[in-house]
């Protein structure tokens, strides 16, 4: 197969990276012309993934034709990305994560209205700057069409990287996108210095109330205590290459948001997706206090031990019932 990625951030690359060392036809896609020559002159992605030599079997640019096109760009930039690229009629996999601020769309409910082609997500516990070293890792390849999941399952696995295969897809994108907030909240934990016993109820309560707006949406329960699910979650609260713990810590600290964005050179999905998130959970009537507090925290400039106090404060429940 000939694969095509859209999108050259750390991710795109690390992609590009995997399908080349295991003899997969690629070319990698930049939105800018100049960003596509500097990647090829320097095989090497020195912005977002330093270090990691990119094959020469990586080609870059638009390719004359595809068999399959993965899309690794922010969720928020998908849009204006994409819109008027003109791609073939192929297969589209999203390797993006979050919620459309405007829609609360998944990226591949965004690919499938732009391109009209059947879908599937890649998602799960992968930090580019490991993927591309070659550390082992988990993803899972949903989609409604249990062929194209199993082509995506042949096409990425390999020594290093093992994937399953889901029919949940909205189980697997609600996961990847919440998962960046509780993220945030995991970061503000951290630099409160609240301690081990905080962060481990923090996560916990956080995959409850994931799974709980997942289930109303339509998703299947079990996904969220898979790889996709916890597994992902585990990572990026715990990560130092997470770019939302990062934004957690810096503003848990005392930091404007605004100042935080400005210094990271890679998108913060949680960011955004908190308040796509909110929206979407007080439409479908389901009760999410970690995301209202992380909203609250850096959209509306609540202080952080303020809103810890909140949480902390909420009427007594049980914790059986809380599911529904």
């Amino acid at each position: 197969m000939n694969i095509q990625i859209l999108g050259a951030g750390g991710w795109g690359t690390a992609l590009a990276v995997v399908l080349a060392r295991q003899g997969v036809p690629v070319r990698l896609w930049a939105r800018s012309p100049e960003r596509i020559e500097e990647l090829r002159g320097a095989r090497e992605n020195r912005r977002y993934l330093p270090g990691v030599s990119i094959p020469e079997a990586v080609g870059f640019g638009l390719a004359p034709a595809a068999d399959l096109a993965v899309v690794a760009v922010p969720t928020q930039h998908i849009r204006a990305a994409l819109g008027g690229l003109g791609l073939p009629r192929v297969p589209v996999v999203s390797a993006a994560k979050g919620l459309e601020m405007s829609t609360h769309l998944r990226p591949t409910e965004i690919l499938g209205r732009l391109f009209g082609t059947p879908t599937a997500a890649l998602s799960g516990p992968s930090h580019a700057e490991e993927v591309a070293r070659g550390l082992p890792a988990t993803l899972v390849a949903a989609s409604a069409d249990e062929a194209l999941a199993k082509t995506v399952q042949k096409l990425f696995m390999g020594e290093t990287l093992r994937i399953y295969t889901s029919t949940d897809v909205i189980g697997v994108e609600t996961a990847g996108a919440l998962k960046n907030i509780i993220a945030i909240a995991a970061g503000i934990c951290d630099s409160l210095g609240l301690g081990d016993n905080a962060k481990a109820a923090l996560l916990t309560r956080g995959i409850v109330e994931i799974a709980r707006l997942g289930a109303k949406m339509g998703a299947q329960r079990p996904t969220f205590f898979g790889v996709s699910g916890i597994g992902d979650l585990i990572t990026t609260c715990y990560s130092l290459h997470g770019r939302n713990l990062r934004v957690g810590r810096e503003v848990g600290k005392g930091r404007a948001l605004s100042e935080v964005l400005a210094e990271m050179s890679m998108v913060a999905e949680g960011v955004w997706t908190s308040k796509a998130a909110l929206e979407l959970a007080r439409e479908k009537g389901v009760e999410m206090p970690i995301t209202e507090a992380v909203v609250r925290i850096l959209h509306q400039g609540k202080a952080p031990r303020e809103a810890v106090r909140e949480l902390m404060g909420r009427l007594p429940k049980s914790e059986t019932e809380d599911w529904a």
